[in-house]
């Protein structure tokens, strides 16, 4: 991997991380004011009827992989006519698919919200205009796919951050106006989330227009890129429709058999995780478009490098912020909400940790979208990955706990992870040893090693203040020192030292 590369990666992430830090300690303010508003019960029903939605949103997130590889992959190429191409077909394509779900939502899913789902029924009315705001809102959200991945396909990852920190200012703003709503709170703050969505696009959409040339629309009907674009697209909705059954799927499932405090719980769960992930997704966000561009330019050995990089990387920077907040979970959820649903600490270090199986497979999704040629991929991850959902329903038939959903979930994806590897080495020549030596070996001792002492100090320390302080710590300390020390190798650890060696006098040293 080149010099040029390395520190492209590294100025990205550096821009992204920045945005990330900011818009963290705004969403944990704007969490605490959104639950402590409108109660445990209406904060269910958003995060579930929300879910219902994303199951929709499926779909852009397909057509943002599909068109995100084609522009980043032309943008490889740098034929600029065909660009302009790419871009107007996937505006075509968009509106079409976007107007087919709003169908299908106004139809199907408002049976389903009214007639399947477990919500109290003094709360019907605030659930049907909740969903409608957030289907109106993924039909925008699903037509700036393009100007999206346009953004990140030229690597302007500084302008991705300000739009980032810009919808995180105005989202605590709503929040902190239903303080002072006298309407329903739940369908205030979902009207004033849809005008967010709304300005935040508009936006978007100019500063694209005004950039990139290839941002400006006019109709064209290319029929060949039209069927290659749909097709890689299906394809990859294929696997997005597994990963989203297998989360807000399961989420529906949680309802029906479990209420609504426990969405509440599972939504707590997810948030925060997410909020932690973020930080890694800035590493991928960054790390992406290299993968796709070293492989459309041949040079498959740098590929495959980025591969493991970026897998072991990504890990480690999710094991070293997680891990404090694995063993005080409880503490830090509660000084954070003030409101801590049951079984919310259970299902935050459950879903971390299936969030670092799949997030050692990332890289290589991203390397087996590079190649166009997805076909059997998606066929075999999907038919796997499908397995969650019914098995979560069979166990949840059976009695099982809801706990049992996350188990399922990471045995399934742990299995994922492994078939990925092959189906990587018929596509891209991987060499498993290579990501076996790299990356799992590295993953394995760290994780096994970092969790020692703060283990240890967790058991035997009296619960106090002072105990949460020390293995907070300690957690920090021990997961950083054995990633950097035992997790990275000699090139790795000179790498990190340059670049933490740059920001210190950058912006440290006087």
């Amino acid at each position: 991997m080149s010099q040029l590369n390395n520190d492209r990666i590294f100025k990205n992430t550096i821009a992204l991380y920045g945005r990330t830090l900011f818009m963290l300690v705004i969403s944990l303010i704007t969490s605490r004011i959104t639950l402590q508003a409108l109660g445990v019960d209406n904060y269910g029903i958003q995060n579930v009827v929300g879910g219902i939605v994303t199951m929709f949103s499926v779909i852009s997130g397909s057509l943002s992989k599909s068109i995100s590889r084609f522009i980043t992959f032309e943008l490889g190429h740098g034929d600029k006519e065909k660009l302009q191409r790419i871009f107007a077909t996937a505006i075509n394509v968009q509106l079409l698919i976007g107007s087919v779900i709003i169908l299908i939502g106004e139809t199907i899913g408002v049976w389903f919200l009214n007639t399947q789902m477990n919500i109290p029924a003094d709360r019907m009315t605030a659930a049907n205009w909740v969903f409608q705001f957030a289907i109106w809102s993924f039909f925008i959200g699903l037509t700036q796919t393009p100007y999206t991945a346009c953004i990140v396909g030229h690597e302007k990852m500084s302008v991705f951050a300000y739009f980032g920190i810009a919808n995180s200012i105005l989202h605590l703003i709503v929040v902190l106006l239903l303080y002072v709503s006298p309407h329903d709170k739940l369908i205030t703050l979902s009207a004033l989330q849809f005008c967010v969505t709304l300005s935040m696009r508009v936006i978007q959409r100019l500063y694209c227009a005004r950039n990139f040339e290839e941002c400006h629309y006019t109709f064209i009907q290319d029929k060949k890129l039209t069927r290659e674009m749909t097709g890689f697209a299906i394809w990859s909705f294929l696997t997005n429709t597994a990963w989203i059954f297998n989360t807000q799927g399961l989420n529906i499932l949680i309802n029906i058999f479990f209420g609504v405090e426990l969405n509440a719980a599972r939504g707590i769960a997810s948030r925060t995780e997410g909020y932690i992930k973020k930080f890694t997704n800035d590493f991928t966000t960054a790390l992406n478009p290299q993968i796709t561009k070293t492989y459309a330019a041949g040079e498959l050995k740098a590929c495959h490098l980025l591969i493991c990089r970026g897998a072991k990387f990504s890990y480690f920077l999710l094991f070293c912020l997680s891990l404090p907040f694995m063993f005080e979970a409880g503490r830090v959820l509660y000084l954070w909400l003030g409101i801590v649903p049951n079984h919310t600490i259970t299902f935050f270090r459950l879903s971390i940790i299936a969030t670092l199986i799949t997030l050692l497979g990332q890289t290589g999704v991203t390397a087996c979208m590079a190649t166009g040629n997805i076909k059997w991929y998606t066929i075999i991850i999907t038919s796997v990955g499908f397995l969650v959902f019914p098995l979560t329903w069979i166990a949840f038939k059976l009695g099982m706990p809801v706990e049992s959903s996350y188990i399922i979930y990471i045995i399934i994806y742990a299995l994922i992870d492994y078939i990925r590897l092959l189906i990587m080495k018929r596509l891209l020549n991987f060499p498993i040893a290579m990501y076996v030596r790299n990356v799992l070996i590295p993953v394995f001792k760290v994780t096994t090693i970092a969790i020692i002492l703060p283990l240890v100090c967790y058991v035997l320390l009296e619960t106090s203040v002072l105990k949460s302080f020390i293995v907070i710590v300690l957690s920090l300390l021990s997961a950083s020192v054995t990633s950097y020390y035992i997790g990275l190798n000699g090139n790795e650890k000179l790498f990190v030292i340059s670049k933490v060696n740059t920001l210190y006098h950058k912006y440290l040293k006087h």
